[in-house]
């Protein structure tokens, strides 16, 4: 196996375990805010991995890595404010 592949192999692992983490916490019926930023953290995380290995964007030129970067930041932003501030 080369070391692309490997690496490939070790991202989709810790994409894995990092969903089934997700899952569990969702299952188990945890919440508060903690948790939530905690979940926000893992999906920024999951985002640049796959952002880095699977889309190719580890070596690339600063404007397009931060393109994604930040579109991934502004997504997570605004689900963590729709979630903080809104109406229980």
């Amino acid at each position: 196996m080369d070391m692309n592949a490997r690496r490939a192999l070790q991202v989709w692992l810790a994409l894995v375990v990092l969903t089934l983490l997700t899952w569990a916490v969702g299952r188990a019926g945890l919440g508060g805010a903690p948790v939530i930023a905690g979940i926000l953290l893992s999906v920024a995380v999951k985002g640049q991995m796959v952002a880095d290995v699977f889309m190719g964007l580890r070596g690339v030129r600063s404007p397009w890595r931060w393109m994604v970067s930040g579109w991934l930041l502004v997504v997570l932003v605004l689900i963590g404010l729709a979630f903080f501030t809104g109406e229980t």
